[in-house]
């Protein structure tokens, strides 16, 4: 009987052995196409019924490739390298990684805000430069008389108010979709939180209502000397605008871990900013969070192949397309 196949797009940074072996011990036959063209994806998953993607685009195109796809899983929390409408047109599903690097992103972002509120990259700065205290252009601000505002109220902001609480003197949110607010945190209109944020931290997805939000019009409305950060997605910061700010002093500073190209182009000014403190897309990274991102997509596909159903699904389709392969007598650990 023919072994179903399951391929892995790019791998990026990520070990793909843990994810690989599981697979194989239920049943599937596994490939890395290892590259997010998606002519080399297409080559690789010519027959298979299963995608596990990093950061290759899954859309139309590349579903026409792939007939036999019915089931895509992302390595990430993040999903918008899928077509999401086109895979529920076409009755696959879609699953990602909700939680497994919610504690890192948020401890993350919680890092960069006090970095930016104590001045610590100025800080560091002045002392390879031989400089001392008594050289220092800014005194930090007290982390307890500031606002801490979280643009996005999902799980990574709601994690990030849970540990910025005890630290700011006031922390708020906006998030028209959000359900249920807990204690401590005020849920204000976009407006009335980015005019009382001392600290703006983005938590919201990659659409076309959110890219480029955070542009001179926003942030001209923001408190002078205030500070942006930015865990998120690239593209919903104008870098041009930004850098504006900085330099005019309406915010004292920001911080990216994620930028509109990654990685930046060596003269790019987000790489060499004073004001900017950066790093290199790696608030998910912990030993915990790439052991999931590892195993949790392959385990959301032998969910889907032997239950009907993955784990975390984000696309839901109402008629699902049938797999080409029988499932119950090829497949085997259907518990992994």
């Amino acid at each position: 009987m023919k072994r179903p196949v399951a391929v892995i797009t790019d791998t990026e940074e990520l070990d793909p052995g843990p994810g690989m072996r599981l697979l194989a011990d239920a049943g599937f036959e596994v490939r890395v196409a290892g590259s997010r063209d998606p002519d080399a994806v297409a080559a690789a998953a010519h027959d298979a019924v299963a995608l596990v993607v990093g950061y290759a685009r899954v859309d139309g195109a590349l579903l026409d490739r792939t007939p036999q796809v019915r089931m895509v899983a992302t390595m990430s929390a993040g999903y918008d390298m899928i077509d999401t409408a086109e895979a529920a047109r076409r009755g696959l599903w879609v699953a990602n990684l909700p939680d497994s690097a919610t504690e890192d992103v948020a401890v993350h972002a919680l890092a960069q805000a006090l970095a930016l509120t104590r001045r610590l990259p100025q800080a560091d700065a002045l002392v390879r430069a031989g400089g001392w205290s008594a050289d220092l252009a800014e005194v930090p601000r007290r982390a307890s008389e500031m606002t801490l505002g979280l643009v996005g109220f999902g799980r990574i902001a709601r994690a990030l108010a849970r540990f910025a609480a005890p630290l700011f003197g006031r922390v708020a949110a906006h998030d028209p979709q959000a359900a249920d607010w807990p204690e401590g945190v005020e849920s204000l209109g976009l407006d009335a939180l980015v005019e009382a944020a001392d600290v703006l931290s983005l938590h919201v997805p990659s659409l076309p209502g959110t890219r480029g939000m955070v542009d001179a019009a926003l942030l001209g409305r923001m408190r002078p000397g205030s500070m942006v950060v930015n865990v998120a997605r690239g593209d919903l910061v104008d870098p041009g605008a930004l850098l504006a700010a900085l330099d005019s002093g309406r915010l004292s500073g920001a911080a990216l871990d994620v930028f509109p190209v990654e990685p930046p182009a060596a003269d790019d000014p987000l790489r060499s900013h004073p004001r900017l403190l950066r790093s290199p897309h790696s608030a998910f990274l912990s030993d915990a969070s790439l052991r999931a991102y590892a195993t949790e997509p392959a385990r959301n596909v032998i969910a889907w192949w032997t239950t009907g159903r993955p784990r975390t699904p984000v696309v839901t389709p109402r008629h699902p397309a049938s797999a080409t392969v029988p499932r119950t007598d090829t497949i085997q650990g259907a518990s992994a």
